[in-house]
């Protein structure tokens, strides 16, 4: 933390490369210096210049004979390794670099090792390269070679991204948000995300992270970061990129990097409360609703609009985002009916629009009845905030008055954010009512609130249903039973009278399968509901011929819901659990939720709750419900395994667990043990 405060308060700045050519890398740099407020000396380094932008000119860095806690490199590739070997030989505390670092060094070993080797043995950090460089508004510095706006506010949110686009991007938004921190880390030669994260996360200015990620260099330092984060309840909101085949092929490309299972980052996100993003809309609505640092109460959306359409727009969309929409009390929905028009239901979400007479009256009357609602945890002013002739307009008005009368979360939230009008949106925004510019994004913005309110909710772990397991065989029915975990009774057979003979002790019907295989479904390798001796015999002489003479047989369980059941190890983050649809839909939906282990029932639930198929075990079509209560029993248990088990096993497959009426068993395992 000490070096990085070299970097991002630092105490004085070196510019190598500085210039008087308009537009230029170099003369931007020193530009966004000064007109940042940086109140520390800035020494520009180019021999070309006595001056520039009226500050003294050096030959090189190493003639400035001063202490230099950054140098900002604006130099191209051609330049670059000199002028770095040059920076350390200064005694320059640490770096920032905006060139690609493409090409070769002086004897031929690629630019970017041999920068890398520089700074590693110098010990400093780096910014870059290959990136835009990095902002501190609440501190007045400006270490960026590109035109920024003017007068960025200073605020308590910190911007971290692999994209220098996006860098840009931001702080050229128009919903004048305020920053503390925004960093292009670039090619992160030495000082990662999770560095940067650490050190916003200790500012006592700051109220939210938002990151655009690639990839994760540091796994230990990232994963220290979001424990953090959630310890000190600052809200991280993330956008990760390579979820996609051809995505993650992308950001190999582009950064040399690898990017983590999808799957993993789900779970690493979920463990410390993470809100993931798929857009920047999205992200943009999210960090600014949770910068107005809102409190949290449980219950849903309580909205208000001025017209029926976007109503019914509105409610379609919190069904497929999952925002609920709560039934008003009967006291509520009396305040309302006191207010509407004739014809104008009580019930949320409200359309307020009647004859449009005293609107602003009605529109306050009902955001104060749903604010008063139990059943509310959020309130939004769904209007199109479109230009009108004074910018304190009745809808301005009155979502700030609204507002004013409740501590709960106030929003408005727009339908069309190309048609949102300046001195509108400024008004609302100055009276402290965050706007989200767009229904889904909108939506999906406070879906993360409400599941914010939602986890501070959540009680403490229950203790462990199971003491760790000392393995002395590598036998994984009996590792299951030592969880806990039921197993169908199971037993191994070498020739057909082995087979027959086994099936007669476990009782028909049973269930044949090929030994040794992962994938026996595929080869064709399993036979089902077989009643009697020719049944096993037949199936016996089918399999065994094709596949060979091993085969196990088990008893055949009643029907049920299938889940299937496992755990990868990450090599970045370590175990990971994986709930999906079993059976052959394992390999044909993409319904997975996954989580790091160990979790207790109560959470194991919450992560069936979020399977699609999860909804199956409820019963459908007369079905009768599974024992959800056992099956989560079956997935803490198997979480706890997991843990404990992380140096000896590589993955785990329980596949299918099958929960039935009366309980959840595991049909099958299987097991890859680490060497």
């Amino acid at each position: 933390m000490l070096a990085l405060d070299h970097m991002l308060t630092p105490r004085s700045v070196a510019v190598v490369g500085a210039s008087e050519r308009r537009g230029s890398v170099g003369d931007q740099t020193v530009r966004q210096l000064i007109s940042g407020g940086f109140e520390g000396p800035i020494y520009p380094v180019n021999p070309g210049y006595d001056t520039i932008a009226g500050l003294t000119s050096y030959p090189t860095i190493g003639d400035i004979g001063a202490p230099i806690d950054v140098a900002v490199l604006a130099v191209s590739n051609a330049n670059l390794e000199t002028e770095t070997e040059r920076a350390v030989k200064a005694g320059a505390r640490s770096l920032v670099i905006f060139a690609s670092c493409h090409g070769k060094a002086a004897d031929g070993v690629p630019l970017r090792r041999r920068i890398a080797e520089i700074v590693s043995e110098a010990m400093i950090p780096v910014c870059g390269g290959n990136g835009m460089g990095l902002l501190n508004i609440e501190y007045g510095l400006r270490l960026c070679g590109f035109f920024q706006p003017p007068g960025l506010r200073s605020g308590g949110i910190s911007f971290l991204t692999h994209s220098g686009s996006l860098f840009s991007a931001m702080l050229h938004n128009h919903r004048d948000l305020g920053f503390n921190l925004v960093v292009s880390t670039g090619l992160e030669f030495n000082t990662r995300m999770s560095d940067y994260l650490g050190w916003v996360l200790d500012q006592a200015s700051t109220d939210v992270v938002a990151l655009f990620m690639e990839t994760v260099r540091d796994p230990v330092g990232f994963e220290n970061g979001l424990r953090h984060a959630s310890d000190r309840q600052i809200p991280v909101v993330a956008l990760k990129v390579g979820a996609s085949s051809r995505g993650r092929t992308a950001v190999a490309t582009h950064s040399e990097a690898i990017a983590g299972e999808d799957v993993v980052y789900d779970a690493l996100f979920d463990a410390y409360g993470v809100h993931r993003v798929q857009s920047m809309d999205e992200m943009l609505d999210t960090v600014e609703l949770m910068a107005s640092r809102p409190k949290l109460f449980p219950g849903g959306l309580g909205a208000v609009h001025d017209s029926g359409g976007e109503r019914a727009l509105l409610i379609d969309t919190a069904d497929r985002v999952g925002v609920p929409l709560p039934r008003v009390s009967t006291a509520t929905a009396a305040s309302l009916a006191l207010v509407l028009d004739p014809g104008l239901e009580p019930e949320n979400p409200v359309d307020a629009w009647g004859t449009g007479r005293e609107a602003d009256e009605v529109f306050v009357a009902c955001l104060d009845a749903l604010a008063g609602d139990p059943a509310v945890a959020v309130l939004a002013f769904a209007v199109d905030l479109t230009e009108e002739e004074e910018a304190g307009s009745e809808y301005g008005l009155s979502v700030a008055r609204a507002a004013k009368n409740t501590d709960k979360p106030t929003v408005v939230l727009t339908h069309v954010s190309s048609a949102i009008d300046d001195k509108q949106a400024r008004y609302v925004r100055e009276s402290g009512v965050p706007i989200l510019e767009g229904t889904e994004t909108g939506l999906r913005a406070i879906r993360h609130l409400l599941d914010r309110a939602e986890r501070a909710s959540w009680p403490e772990r229950a203790p462990r249903l199971t003491t760790p397991v000392q393995l002395d065989v590598r036998d994984p029915l009996r590792l299951l039973d030592s969880y806990g975990i039921p197993v169908v009774e199971t037993l191994v057979a070498g020739n057909e009278e082995e087979a027959v003979a086994v099936a007669e002790t476990i009782s028909f019907p049973v269930v044949l399968k090929t030994a040794g295989l992962s994938h026996k479904t595929e080869v064709d390798g399993v036979r089902l509901g077989l009643a009697d001796e020719r049944a096993v015999v037949t199936a016996y002489q089918d399999i065994s011929g094709r596949l060979g003479p091993m085969v196990t047989v088990s008893r055949q369980l009643d029907p049920g819901v299938e889940i299937g059941l496992g755990s990868i190890t990450d090599p970045q983050f370590g175990p990971v659990v994986v709930i999906s649809a079993g059976g052959v839909l394992i390999e044909i939906l993409s319904d997975v939720v996954a989580f790091f282990p160990p979790v207790d029932s109560v959470q194991a639930r919450r992560a069936l709750d979020r399977l699609a198929v999860g909804t199956l075990l409820s019963g459908v079509r007369g079905s009768a419900p599974a024992d959800v209560e056992a099956l989560s029993q079956v997935v803490a248990r198997f979480s706890e395994l997991v843990a404990d088990q992380a140096g000896v096993i590589d993955s785990i497959d329980l596949n299918p667990v099958i929960a039935g009426p009366d309980a959840a068993v595991a049909v099958d395992v299987l097991v890859k043990w680490l060497p």
